[in-house]
Order: structure tokens, then C-alpha cells, then sequence
């Protein structure tokens, strides 16, 4: 619940609803002040009620004194409320486990445990006493001494606390609905505004070029992308981007690429921040480190993290790593509708991690390098210290991760093999209703049961574009030739389905219940937009496998006219 502090001085009296007093209501979004102590919630006894005393100020005493607003344990008397447990400010509800807070979207707070109080929380009077019931959730203000007054929270003080600058992170134009409004406020040793100018930097095999070669309607498969030895070619996370395909261009802010990502080294004293727009990252191979202006996450195979737009990042490895990227432009990825699935299914929000804040005060006398994708191109700045100052932060713009083994997985239990649409992970919306510029799909292991039915993927032609990577195991459709690390890409009506082996081996099998893709998760980028490959993609990664039409090719037909 998002609640917000209002400076009405509290001899107006109660301004609590009579039905919330009563137990009935429920907090629609503002602090009510009330004068005196609100009576318990109708069927809540004492001991549910959790005590938070707000920034007390110093002296206070009184038979209601719980402490100096920081973490109490044990419990204690507080008038009529009887034993009560004493819990930490408000902005520490939100602290997950591990590191991590949990929930996709929530408005977040966190501050370094080092400097407590870094966030603004504006300026109280005598005390503050918020109650929160265990069971349900609700919030109230329990106790307010009469007199007293306190101002709002607020994000840009006119001084903040410990020095810190107030600086806004924009995700979404300010006069988007609610529903789709993004931003954060990061309280910072030093705004990100200090930097010499930017220059351009080589990019490399990063491009948006999408007419560097002809077109190919083929299918396309390839090997596992290779990874260069330290010892022969350093590459950080940077150095090794390498576009594979995409479609549109980011000034228009319409369309996606799909890059590639090989490295073996960690980026010291650099950081890239994406203009053009979100990353989503899949590691295949190797553990990432990320460290963002939010704070740490450390992202495994078999986990995804998405670094939205403008956030700044570094990546620390620990031995030949690689993966994949779809990095999508003017949009920003949403959990997709349940429709008639109901409340519950597919990635819950709440398995969405988010890191909690961490800082460095840190100076680079030999200067720390600033790189900026803007317009499909690289450019990189100096400043002396690093990026990463952010000692506290709130808002709903962040960077999360994801573990795939929490996706909950939907299947058919009757007959017949269902659209690959319920395996959809997070979605990227175009303004075409139902229509998808990129969504995030995986197979992951489940189930299969339906019967009287061909199980493994359906023979297909689509209107959407299909790429397809395998962080570990054997794709079922196709257990041979496709390898973890590798990819594919069927664009648009390019027809595609199972190997023949696959065929023959699925139509033949006796159908009892199995377990399928055991051991094994692929996953797909599909897009509605026709994606170009570059020419890294179909020549100089020279990974292009030139057989894989082959595996479909001993196809025989078995009509018979005679026989129904």
C-alpha cells in the first residue's frame, strides 16, 4: 500500500473513517491523523498488532515510548494495546531476504544499513504511532499526541540527509497513467551529471544496421558460440556484445535486437548504461555479479535479469561466460495477462527479485569510464569517482531478476498440445492489442499427459518472428544439433517443427503420463516484427550451422488413400 503523510496538525481531530475505527475499513491510500488512540480493529486481538514509532524526537518518554525509531526486539506495554511487538521504521518493511526485496513493480524503498536515515522522511512533531495487523495487512495510525503536527515525506528536500543529492530516474513520460508510470528517487553522494563529454567508442559487433546483408528467409541454426581464451583475447561484458538480429531502430523508439554475449574478464572502473532501451539478460554459461546504482545481483544460469532504460551497470565474471540479450526499444517488459487462468499462475510477481541499496565512495584518480548506448551506437565519458554512490533510493523503476524454476508451469491435461503462449515469462507490449513487439517464453520441465495426442511442438508457420536459445539440456523437438549456447531463428512464415527423428519416435510412443524437457530449459524470443541478421550472425561468427535443413529431410509421407 502505497501511503502518503499529510501535515494536518492533529487538534482537528480524528480523521480516521468511523468504519476503519470499527475494524471494517481499510486504508485507501492516505495517512489519517487521529487525535488520542484508535481503538483496536473489530476481531484483532493485542497481541496482532505490530508497533512502529516514526522518528521520534529525542527525550520523549511517555507510557507509549517504544524506542528511537531503529530495530527494537522483545516486546512492550503500550497503554491499552497491551504486548505488542516492536518492529523497525516503515521504510524497512520492504527489506527482502538475501539481499533481494521481492514483488514485480512494487514501489520499493531501501537505504545502505550504513547510513540509516538516508532516506528524506520529512519533519515530525512529538511522536507517531503506525500500526500494522499481522494477518491482514492493515495499517493505521494507532496514536498521535495531541497538538502535534507532522509534514509529508518528501523526495527532494531542500537538504538531504548525510549531503546526498536528490536525483529522479525517469522510466515512463511523468503524464503516464498511474498504472504504467515509472520512475525512482536515488539519494546520491555525487548526481550523475558529473562527467566530462562523452566521445564516441568502437563499437565492435554491437550494430542496429539491419541492411548489412541481404535478407534470408531461411531457417537458421547455430553451434554454440565460442568464447575466446583470456590468454589470447581479453573481452568484458561490454567487448563482447554481438548483435545476432533485430528490427527497427531506436531513435524511433520501435523494435529489438538480439545480441550475443561472450566474455571473460570483468569490467574494471567501466559501466554502460542503455538510452535506447531495457535489457533482458540470459546467462548461459558463468555467474554475472551486476553491480547497478540499486545495488548487487548476482545472476546464475537458469535465472534472467532485466536492466531497464538508463540504468547504469557493470559486470563482474568469474571465468568464461556467455549468453543472450533481447534488448527491446520503446517498451518496457510487463508480466503478461492470466485472463481465464485466474489470479495465480505462469511467473509470479513476488518470485521477482530486486537488490537492496549498496554504495561506494570511491575515487578513480586514473578515471572511471562511462559508456552510454545511444542510438545504436557507443560512447564513453570520464569522471573520477564511481557511478555506483547510491546510498539510499525509492520508487518503482528498478532492476530485478527472475529464477525460471519458480515459473509455474500451465499444460494441457486432456488431449491436444497447447499454443506455446502459456510459457510466456514477461511480455513487451506493441499498441496492438494482444500483439507482442517481444515476449519471453520458456519449456521448462512438466508434465505431459494429453492423450491421443502428438506431444512434442506442432509443425508451424507463423506471422510471428521465433528465436530460440538453449541454456541447458536437449530441446525436445529437436534433440540433436541444437546445443546449449547455441540458437535458431524461423522469421516470419518460414515453416518449422520437429526433426524427423522426433517424429517418428513421438508418433510411435505409447502415451503415459511423462515427464518432458527433464533437465533441460530452452527458451524463445518471439517478436511480431521481421527481424534482419546481421552479418557477425550468417558470417564472421562463422557459427552458422549450413546443414540444419537437413534434419528434416528424411520426412517421408505416409498418406494412403485406403486407409483412414
Amino acid at each position: 500500500m502505497e501511503m502518503k503523510e499529510r501535515g494536518w496538525p492533529a487538534s482537528q481531530g480524528s480523521l480516521l473513517p468511523s468504519s476503519f475505527a470499527a475494524g471494517e475499513g481499510e486504508c485507501s491510500g492516505e495517512m489519517w491523523v487521529h487525535s488520542g488512540t484508535a481503538a483496536v480493529p473489530a476481531g484483532l486481538t493485542e497481541e496482532q498488532v505490530l508497533i512502529v514509532l516514526l522518528s521520534p524526537p529525542q527525550g520523549l518518554a511517555s507510557e507509549t515510548d517504544l524506542g528511537d525509531g531503529k530495530m527494537v526486539h522483545g516486546s512492550k506495554q503500550a497503554g491499552h494495546l497491551g504486548k505488542v511487538s516492536v518492529c523497525a521504521k516503515i521504510v524497512e518493511k520492504s527489506t527482502g531476504k538475501g539481499g533481494y526485496m521481492s514483488g514485480f513493480g512494487n514501489e520499493h524503498a531501501s537505504e545502505d544499513p550504513r547510513c540509516p536515515g538516508a532516506l528524506p522522511e520529512g519533519q515530525w512533531g512529538y511522536k507517531a504511532i503506525w500500526a500494522v495487523h499481522r494477518l491482514t495487512g492493515v495499517e493505521c495510525l494507532t496514536s498521535f499526541t495531541a497538538g502535534s503536527y507532522f509534514s509529508p515525506l518528501q523526495n527532494n528536500p531542500q537538504v538531504c540527509p548525510y549531503g546526498l543529492y536528490a536525483e529522479q530516474l525517469s522510466g515512463s513520460a511523468f503524464t503516464c497513467p498511474r498504472a504504467t508510470n515509472r520512475r525512482s528517487w536515488l539519494y546520491r553522494i555525487l548526481p550523475s551529471v558529473c562527467h566530462k563529454p562523452f566521445q564516441p567508442l568502437h563499437e565492435g559487433h554491437l550494430t542496429h544496421n539491419w541492411d548489412e546483408v541481404e535478407p534470408d528467409p531461411n531457417q537458421l541454426r547455430w553451434k554454440p558460440f565460442e568464447i575466446p581464451k583470456a590468454s589470447q583475447n581479453k573481452l568484458d561484458f561490454v567487448n563482447g556484445l554481438h548483435t545476432l538480429c533485430g528490427a527497427g531502430e531506436p531513435r524511433g523508439r520501435s523494435g529489438i535486437a538480439i545480441h550475443i554475449f561472450v566474455c571473460n574478464t570483468s569490467m574494471l572502473d567501466r559501466c554502460l548504461y542503455n538510452s535506447d532501451g531495457d535489457f533482458l539478460i540470459v546467462p548461459q554459461q558463468g555467474k554475472l555479479l551486476i553491480t547497478t546504482e540499486f545495488g548487487k545481483m548476482l545472476v546464475e544460469p537458469n535465472e534472467i535479469c532485466v536492466i531497464q532504460q538508463g540504468m547504469r551497470f557493470s559486470v563482474e565474471v568469474f571465468g568464461e561466460t556467455r549468453g543472450y540479450i533481447l534488448e527491446v526499444y520503446g517498451a518496457h517488459f510487463e508480466l503478461p495477462d492470466l485472463g481465464p487462468i485466474g489470479a495465480n499462475g505462469l511467473a509470479n510477481p513476488r518470485d521477482f527479485l530486486v537488490p537492496v541499496a549498496w554504495y561506494e565512495d570511491r575515487k578513480i584518480p586514473g578515471g572511471y569510464t562511462v559508456i552510454s548506448k545511444y542510438q545504436g551506437k557507443l560512447f564513453a565519458a570520464q569522471q573520477d569517482f564511481s557511478p555506483f554512490n547510491v546510498v539510499a533510493w525509492h520508487g518503482n523503476y528498478t532492476p530485478y531478476k527472475y529464477h525460471l524454476e519458480n515459473f509455474m508451469v500451465i499444460n494441457s491435461v486432456a488431449f491436444d498440445h497447447a499454443d506455446p503462449s502459456i510459457f510466456t515469462v514477461l511480455t513487451a507490449k506493441s499498441t496492438r492489442p494482444g500483439v507482442a513487439i517481444a515476449d519471453f517464453v520458456i519449456f521448462p520441465p512438466r508434465w505431459g499427459v494429453a492423450n491421443n495426442t502428438f506431444r512434442p511442438p506442432y509443425y508451424h508457420r507463423n506471422c510471428m518472428s521465433e528465436f530460440m536459445g538453449l541454456i541447458k539440456g536437449h530441446y525436445e523437438a529437436k534433440e540433436e544439433g541444437f546445443q546449449p549456447g547455441g540458437a535458431s531463428l524461423h522469421s516470419m512464415m518460414t515453416p518449422h517443427g520437429p526433426d524427423a527423428d522426433c517424429f517418428e519416435k513421438a508418433s510411435k510412443a505409447k502415451l503415459e503420463p511423462e515427464r518432458v524437457a527433464e533437465g533441460t530449459m530452452a527458451f524463445m524470443f518471439e517478436s511480431s516484427l521481421s527481424m534482419a541478421v546481421t552479418e557477425w550472425g550468417l558470417k564472421t561468427s562463422n557459427r552458422l550451422d549450413k546443414n540444419y535443413y537437413k534434419c528434416w529431410e528424411p520426412l517421408k509421407s505416409h498418406f494412403n488413400p485406403n486407409c483412414k
